[in-house]
Order: C-alpha cells, then sequence, then structure tokens
C-alpha cells in the first residue's frame, strides 16, 4: 500500500487504533472515493464502490469492515469477513497487501483458492481465519462442506473485488446465487461490499450483486489523466532482411523492432488477447530483441511460474511482461512506465482498466501504446480510443436464466442441506438478480 499524504481529513469514525495501524503501513489521508464509501459502510449499508484504478477501493472497502471488526463486542465463531476475488493472482497480492494490517489488528487472513495445499485446507477447516479470501469457484466448492459450512454461520461481511469482471459472465450468476446460499445456510444477512472499476452503468452492477437487498453507490467517475498512442509499424529494410534470416513475416519484424523500442529500459505490461499470443510474442521478443528481459503470465502456467512473473515485474527484473487479462486486474506491481497492448483490445472500458495500471494513482498520467497488425485493426483502436475519452462505455450484459447454471446451483442447494423441497430451491434462487423474473 502506498504512502498517501494529500492534506485531507483524518478517516472520520475510524477508532484510533486502526488509525494508528493505517499511519504504520502509510495510510493517514483518505482518497475521494474512501470519504465517500467509509460513512456509508459505516452506517451499515450494503455499498458498491465504483472509482478508477489507482484510487484506493480495495482499502474503501476494507477500512470500515475492519473499524466494524473492532466494535463488536464478542468475537464471531468462524469466519466473520470474506473477499472474494476473481483471480488467485488477486488472492496472493490482497494477502500480501493487508497481511500486515491485519496482524496489527489482531486479525488472523488467509487465502484459498485451486493453488492451496492440502496442509493449509486441514488448518482452515480446524481453525478459520476471520478473513478468508478466496475465488468464486473455491467458494461453489467449499460451500457444501459440512465444517467449512459451519464456519460461514457467523459470516458479518462480504467484499466482492473487480465487480466489472463478473457482471457479464456466468461466473457473475454463480456468485450471485452463492450469495443467496449463504444467507440460508446462515438463517440471516450480512453486509455486502462490491468493487469495481469503471462502469457503464453502476445501478445495473448494484442490482446484480445484491439480488433483492438494497444497495447504495460510492462512485467517483473521474477520467485519469492519459496518453494513447496507436502505432501500425510499417518494415523497414532491416525487417527485411531479418525475415528471411528467421523466416517471420516482415511486417510481424517490424511491430516487434517497435514493440523494443518502448519497452527497453523501461517497465511495462504488454497485454494480447489470448495465451497463445502471449507464447508467441515473447519467443520473438527474445530472439529479436534478447537484451530486452521478458516474462509471460497467463492462467495456464503454474502458480510458481505466475508468481515468479509477478515478483520479477514488481521488483523490476523485468522490461515486459507480457500477459492476458491475468494482470487486467487490480494486482499491485508497484511503478509502471507504460502498458501497450499488442492489436485491438476490442472494448473501450476493457482499455480503460488496462492502461490504467500505468500512472497507478490520483493525479498521475496513464500511458498507453495500442500496437496494431492491420489497416482494420488500427482503425478499430483509433475508434476505442475517443470512446476511451469520450467515456462511451459498453454495458455489461447480464446472462439471465442461465440454466446451466440453474442446474448447478440446485445440485449445489441439495448438497449444503441434503434434502431440500423444490419451493425452497425456487424462492432461494429466485432472490438472485439473474433468475428474478
Amino acid at each position: 500500500m502506498e504512502r498517501r499524504t494529500s492534506g485531507r481529513m483524518p478517516f472520520e469514525g475510524v477508532s484510533k487504533r486502526l488509525l494508528e495501524a493505517l499511519k504504520d503501513i502509510g495510510l493517514e489521508d483518505p482518497t475521494p472515493i474512501q470519504e465517500k464509501a467509509l460513512p456509508l459502510i459505516l452506517s451499515g449499508r450494503n455499498v458498491l464502490i465504483v472509482a478508477p484504478t489507482g484510487y484506493g477501493k480495495t482499502e474503501a472497502a476494507l477500512i470500515p469492515v475492519l473499524e466494524l471488526y473492532l466494535r463488536l463486542k464478542d468475537e464471531p465463531k468462524g469466519i466473520a469477513i470474506l473477499y472474494i476475488t476473481p483471480l488467485r493472482a488477486l488472492n496472493r497480492d490482497l494477502l500480501r497487501r493487508i497481511k500486515i494490517l491485519c496482524e496489527k489488528l489482531g486479525l488472523e487472513v488467509d487465502v484459498r483458492h485451486g493453488d492451496t495445499d492440502e496442509k493449509v485446507r486441514r488448518r482452515q477447516a480446524l481453525k478459520p481465519p476471520k478473513m478468508l479470501i478466496t475465488t468464486p469457484e473455491t467458494l461453489q466448492a467449499i460451500l457444501p462442506g459440512r465444517i467449512m459450512k459451519e464456519h460461514f454461520k457467523g459470516l458479518k461481511w462480504i467484499i466482492i473485488d473487480e465487480i466489472h469482471e463478473l457482471l457479464d459472465s456466468k461466473r457473475g450468476v454463480q456468485l450471485t446465487v452463492a450469495l443467496e446460499r449463504i444467507r440460508a445456510i446462515k438463517n440471516g444477512d450480512f453486509q455486502l461490499i462490491g468493487i469495481s472499476a469503471t462502469l457503464a452503468n453502476p445501478k445495473l452492477a448494484a442490482e446484480f450483486i445484491s439480488g433483492s437487498k438494497s444497495m447504495d453507490l460510492a462512485v467517483v467517475e473521474d477520467l485519469k489523466n492519459a496518453e494513447v498512442i496507436v502505432d501500425n509499424p510499417q518494415p523497414l529494410d532491416v525487417d527485411f532482411e531479418k525475415s528471411i534470416e528467421l523466416a517471420l513475416p516482415a511486417d510481424a519484424v517490424a511491430r516487434i523492432r517497435i514493440l523494443k523500442e518502448y519497452v527497453e529500459n523501461k517497465c511495462c505490461l504488454v497485454f494480447v488477447n489470448t495465451r497463445e499470443h502471449s507464447e508467441v510474442l515473447a519467443s520473438r521478443l527474445k530472439v529479436l530483441a534478447p537484451e530486452v528481459r521478458v516474462g509471460v503470465h497467463h492462467g495456464s502456467l503454474s502458480r510458481d511460474v505466475r508468481q515468479e512473473a509477478e515478483e520479477d515485474i514488481r521488483k523490476g527484473g523485468l522490461n515486459a511482461l507480457i500477459c492476458t487479462s491475468s494482470m487486467e486486474l487490480g494486482v499491485d506491481i508497484g511503478r509502471l512506465d507504460m502498458v501497450v497492448q499488442y492489436m485491438s483490445p476490442r472494448q473501450v472500458i476493457r482499455l480503460i482498466h488496462r492502461v490504467g495500471r500505468s500512472g497507478h494513482g490520483i493525479g498521475k498520467v496513464s500511458r498507453g501504446l495500442i500496437i496494431t497488425v492491420s489497416p482494420e485493426d488500427s482503425l478499430e483502436a483509433a475508434v476505442i480510443v475517443r470512446g476511451m475519452f469520450r467515456r462511451l462505455l459498453e454495458e455489461g450484459r447480464v446472462h439471465e436464466l442461465a440454466f446451466d447454471v440453474l442446474a448447478h446451483q440446485i445440485a449445489g442447494l441439495t448438497l449444503d442441506f441434503k434434502r431440500i423441497k423444490a419451493e425452497t430451491a425456487y424462492e432461494i434462487i429466485k432472490r438472485a438478480y439473474p433468475y428474478r423474473r
């Protein structure tokens, strides 16, 4: 967590104990989104937090929840806070960022996802942490478990990060029903906080995750200062010579030459649209520009390889980390000089999130480059860049009445309760937004 001192008033409504812990990790003044979210969450309301990348959204959700936890007269049994993120990389990064703060407050925090080894799983079952960080898929897996289900009965807060990544996917649909299943298991409610980067329709996102419950909005709509270049490299004589030598298309060699010019002696993320492109681009860059330190990051790589790549880029050991959307979300990697998008990003909102990874913070300039592969690709990229500056954002489309998800969730409810009446299952599922009709 980066040190912030803006001259604002300290976090209002926060106890001295928490203020001191925040000061120790460099958080002394609230950002605008934290000022908006803090009183709403402290009042017990469900809140959706929406702000650009680098505005302190995680802390906007976490600080008031930690304050409410400290105010409890009796320590809750089992897990008190459930923090859900869409990617395992986000889980690990979040644990790294908040572990020190939570330890200062005497709050045990742990991660549970597909990479968690059996020893840690057993420990969590026997002695659950007060805060558990997990993914939507892992939540589906552990929810029916007899022991973990008991640990959820004392749950008081659920924080869902990167809502924009879940809004138009069936992963999100599954999660909305899982929230209703948790309410049924604990026979009570919890306070729900959602976190999202820039959205076209925050109201829709709030309705999506809150279902039949009401949810307030805490939104900061500042458009970050950004500079984005669209470049369609054309082959030079040197590119034609290299293309013959390496049996590669000359235009591909030209793109690698331009990419090298931008990332050499810098620290950059290079986004591609598929895992295959990431491997091909990395191999070509290593051949054509061996002096550039390059790494690869995508979901098909092993945990150790992904973690090593994240650590290398964080420490400045790489000039370019070539990645898919696995690094688009809020993994904290420190200072980035630039974000490169290889080929059109296809969506305005995706470009905003990706370019926003550089200049990470309020008032800083985000710098981006789109390297295109054809005139059509250049035209599409130019239109997307214009849409970015005009805030012409695509509105997410919710998957309503997804019957494959429905079948899975009915099976999950049966595992949750062993026996359940059809009418009861119907009422639980119908409370989720995608099945409300």
